[in-house]
């Protein structure tokens, strides 16, 4: 049971840190998504990654 309630917490958006920029907050969630996707689907979270520093890329 205790699985299934973290499965749909990682599928909900988080809301931005406070303090933080919108675009740290954004890259940040696809770095913690990434990590969590890593023992389950390697090539996932890869693009996960890709994603995140793509985001950052463009916006700075």
């Amino acid at each position: 049971m205790n699985s299934l309630f973290a499965q749909i917490v990682r599928l909900m958006p988080f809301a931005p840190a406070t303090g933080a920029s919108d675009g740290q907050g954004v890259a940040q969630n696809l770095m913690e998504r990434a990590e969590a996707r890593a023992g389950r689907n390697p090539q996932q979270a890869q693009e996960l990654r890709s994603a995140a520093c793509a985001y950052l890329s463009v916006v700075r």
